[in-house]
């Protein structure tokens, strides 16, 4: 694995744990500030947000700059956002800082993901980003219990300044050791918004909004179904939000090896595979050692289907496959967003506890039919099961990489769409 990746893992690592640690600091942070715990679950919801906003925001404003120089860029604007959030004299400091942290977000696993792919082999792209994501999933092992024990020991306050600790140590790992690139010219804006008029690009985004939302739609309503559902204590969720991190260790790097090799039916399996474990959820929750099973094939499916959704994206987009990936990391979050909203729908309907895993199921068949239909208009175009852009997208990766190690932010995988062409046509 080279070093460079451990850089970005560590960063990711960072990100995911102010992502989700904040849920467990809810109650201290509405305390701290004199607000209900519905305000301050502003908290989460404006992060959601800032990443949709930010994402596209930070990319377009960084395409003069490397790739590189946008990650160190990304961690210190996360390092500034944490530390705002920690000293917040007031709630609506508190949430600014949030939503600075959140700007750097989308850019950094959009960007990151197209970085990791340089650094390897074209035949190891996936498991390379799925080594960085490595970094959101063990947060939820790790850090976030470990930041829920910070703020009961400390202060929630003590959880941000560790969190920006760790963006500082991000920093330094992508300034020491990502290689150095040369400043080439960026695609043009008009080539990456272009690669949007793709269908493909467009239906690979749908899979993730529908895909990835149906994890969120049960994992944000998670405590209440365990403690007033299957009847474990509170004290339990810190635990139980372990197992679900676990799951998601376990299925994002099995994912990862294997979308290398077969990544549309390791998306069609992952699809599936959730889609079934929300539904065995709404009964399992009602049994203790049910519910803890489930939840642990709740996090493995779901974050399953993370290397080849954006893999495809990018294989997709490959030309110009900046905006488009750090795009595909916005749509992830409009996900959650709406699974959540969906869910609080549901239940607020009066259906129980466990409505919003149907929300869940129904969100991911949509996106299992969205993949099939993908899958049928590539065959109809005479790509096969290997699409004309995933070959496209590995000539022009192992093009690039041996010319320069990666491009700017702004540029495609190692070359412009003129370079593209050549990479095809050699």
């Amino acid at each position: 694995m080279p070093l460079a990746l451990l850089a970005l893992t560590i960063g990711a690592f960072g990100i995911g744990m102010t992502e989700f640690a904040v849920m467990g600091l809810l109650p201290d942070v509405a305390a701290g500030f004199g607000v209900s715990i519905p305000m301050a679950g502003y908290a989460t919801t404006l992060y959601a947000l800032g990443v949709v906003v930010g994402a596209p925001l930070t990319t377009v404003l960084g395409t003069r700059i490397t790739r590189k120089q946008m990650l160190m860029l990304l961690m210190g604007l996360f390092v500034v956002g944490n530390l705002l959030t920690a000293v917040a004299p007031v709630f609506a400091v508190m949430l600014a800082g949030r939503i600075v942290s959140s700007f750097a977000h989308g850019a950094f696993f959009g960007i990151g993901s197209l970085v990791a792919a340089d650094l390897v082999a074209p035949h190891k792209r996936a498991g390379a980003i799925s080594m960085m994501f490595a970094g959101l999933t063990v947060a939820n092992v790790v850090g976030v219990p470990f930041g829920t024990l910070l703020a009961q020991q400390i202060n929630w306050r003590a959880t941000f300044v560790a969190i920006a600790v760790l963006g500082v140590l991000g920093f330094l790992g992508v300034a020491r050791l990502v290689p150095a690139q040369p400043v080439k010219a960026a695609a043009p804006m008009g080539q990456e918004i272009a690669v949007f008029r793709n269908p493909q690009v467009g239906l690979a985004m749908l899979m993730t909004v529908l895909g990835f939302g149906g994890v969120f739609a049960a994992v944000t309503y998670l405590a209440s179904m365990m403690t007033e559902v299957a009847g474990f204590a509170p004290s339990s969720v810190v635990w139980l939000t372990a197992v679900f991190g676990l799951g998601m260790v376990g299925g994002n790097l099995v994912s990862g090896r294997f979308t290398d090799r077969h990544m549309m039916p390791m998306l069609l399996v992952s699809l599936v595979g959730l889609a079934l474990s929300l539904a065995a959820f709404s009964f399992a929750a009602h049994d203790k050692a049910a519910a803890t099973v489930t939840v642990a094939l709740i996090g493995a499916f779901g974050f399953a289907t993370v290397p080849p959704l954006q893999k495809r994206i990018m294989d997709q987009a490959a030309a110009a496959p900046t905006l488009a990936s750090v795009g595909n990391i916005a749509a992830f979050n409009f996900g959650n967003a709406l699974a959540s909203w969906l869910g609080g729908i549901v239940i607020a309907a009066g259906l129980g506890l466990t409505a919003p895993n149907w929300v869940g199921v129904g969100m991911t068949v949509l996106a299992l039919g969205v993949a099939v239909l993908a899958g049928a208009l590539e065959r109809r175009g005479g790509r096969g099961d290997r699409s004309g852009a995933d070959e496209r997208s590995d000539r022009v990766v192992a093009s690039g990489a041996g010319a320069a190690a990666g491009a700017g932010s702004g540029a495609a995988v190692g070359s412009t769409e003129e370079e593209a062409a050549a990479a095809v046509r050699g």
